[in-house]
């Protein structure tokens, strides 16, 4: 797919968004990705979620795993196109952890699948996980990278590659022009007053 026939299916669904946002990073940005609209749709899940599968097809990958919330959906549709499991890992006292009877043997190779990276923090904390389990990092895959190219992980291949803009809350003109911040993710925590 090409960037405008990705940025089309984002259109179509009403997943593109502009305001004032706080991300799951904590950084303001006056855009926002909000793939679950346009995950919702399972043909446009599928469709996206093919790149994916296409680019590590022939690779070895015994599961998926994604970072809650989410990347629950990509990994999901990714490990049913390659035919291997898929596990998510959430959040809880504040730390990314495998739950609810996943777990990763030692030498198994994981591809991570995510919606959205903006910093890579949600996916290094899962690169952690794959690696005190013994097991093998096969890839790290993405929806969107927000980064513009500026965030590092293994084997990190995103379909759609933009650069958005991304303030620190203390330098951020949105909040100095006194514009309310929505926080359309999926992290729970407080919007400090600005």
């Amino acid at each position: 797919m090409t960037t405008e026939e990705i940025l089309r299916l984002f259109r179509e669904s009403h997943a593109l968004l502009e305001g004032h946002f706080q991300l799951t990073s904590g950084l303001h940005s006056p855009n926002y990705f909000q793939c679950a609209k346009v995950l919702q749709y399972p043909d446009k899940a599928e469709r996206l979620c093919a790149e994916i599968a296409s680019h590590v097809r022939g690779t070895t990958i015994d599961g998926v795993i994604a970072p809650a919330l989410g990347g629950i959906v990509v990994g999901q549709e990714v490990a049913r196109q390659l035919k291997v499991r898929s596990m998510f890992a959430e959040r809880s006292n504040g730390a990314m952890q495998l739950r609810r009877g996943f777990a990763i043997a030692k030498g198994e190779r994981i591809l991570v699948c995510e919606d959205v990276i903006t910093t890579g923090g949600s996916v290094r904390e899962v690169l952690g996980i794959i690696d005190a389990a013994g097991g093998v990092v096969a890839g790290v895959a993405s929806i969107v990278d927000r980064s513009g190219g500026s965030v590092t992980l293994p084997e990190f291949f995103p379909i759609l590659r933009l650069e958005v803009v991304a303030y620190q809350p203390d330098a951020c003109p949105l909040c100095r022009r006194g514009i309310p911040v929505e926080k359309p993710g999926s992290r729970l925590s407080a919007i400090p007053a600005t």
